[in-house]
């Protein structure tokens, strides 16, 4: 669930991959399932077109690469790239796998930096740099479940610091990355955000909602020097203390992304 913030942001790729992608969901190149011109039009209308397929219907790339780049920049596009990689549209079609066909799409992702991975039987999209992100909110999970409390807030901590250093190199040509102080790392990307509490034009509401996301970044760094495996253990954690730092994170962690893609959309943030 917490893997939101990473999958539901917006898609953007090159021209340059809208055109090998609609090549791809055609099936033109050796070793992808074949659409005709039919199977094109339904393929697309589940993505809320409201295409017929009759005389006068383009070539097939050229519609699927038409498709997609309508699709470019919005949250649909993902969609595509999870239905053009259903495993099950490969059972028939001999010495081809799925496996091979997302390598092929990830050799030109990469250069939009996605990927597709594996999740259970079917692909998801993600982005290269989020890879981290998941990773720590999985082991924060993992660890919760097994017990290793310390250990939960140690990636807490982790989770947060590796979205702050993602925003911040998004939005900063001169990001200074991962200096080990969350706090002044938090800092630096709450001015990226005009979250800064200090600005006068913030309401004392807001600057109250601030101040507690400070607070949590303070809490976070207090508790893994306190009570996480990364230094000398002064009393062991308990499990809902692990879960009000992992919760913390996660909640303050959404709330950055979402306030960047905002921002970002409505022309007062721009990606370097």
């Amino acid at each position: 669930m917490w893997s939101f913030f990473i999958e539901s942001r917006k898609m953007k790729i090159s021209d340059y991959s809208v055109q090998k992608i609609g090549e791809f969901i055609a099936g033109d190149p050796e070793g992808w399932p074949y659409r005709r011109g039919v199977d094109l039009v339904d393929f697309f209308n589940k993505q809320g077109f409201r295409d017929v397929y009759d005389e006068g219907f383009p070539t097939r790339r050229v519609f699927a690469q038409e498709k997609v780049a309508a699709l470019n920049g919005k949250p649909k596009l993902k969609d595509v790239f999870r239905e053009m990689l259903d495993p099950r549209l490969w059972i028939e079609i001999n010495g081809h796998t799925v496996e091979a066909c997302a390598t092929q799409i990830n050799e030109i992702l990469r250069y939009d930096g996605y990927e597709m991975v594996r999740d259970g039987n079917f692909y998801k999209l993600r982005e290269l740099a989020g890879a981290v992100i998941e990773e720590q909110i999985q082991k924060c999970k993992e660890k919760i479940e097994g017990g290793d409390y310390s250990g939960a807030i140690t990636n807490a901590r982790s989770l947060v610091e590796a979205v702050c250093v993602k925003i911040e190199a998004d939005l900063d040509t001169n990001a200074q990355g991962n200096d080990g102080d969350l706090v002044k790392l938090f800092n630096r990307v709450r001015k990226l955000l005009n979250l800064d509490p200090s600005r006068q034009d913030i309401s004392d509401s807001l600057k109250q909602v601030l101040a507690g996301l400070s607070n949590i970044i303070n809490g976070l760094a207090a508790m893994r020097n306190k009570m996480s495996d990364a230094h000398g253990v002064a009393y062991k954690p308990s499990r809902h203390h692990a879960k009000l730092a992992v919760n913390s994170a996660k909640t303050l962690a959404d709330f950055l992304f979402d306030t960047m893609n905002y921002q970002i959309e409505k022309g007062g943030l721009k990606k370097k």
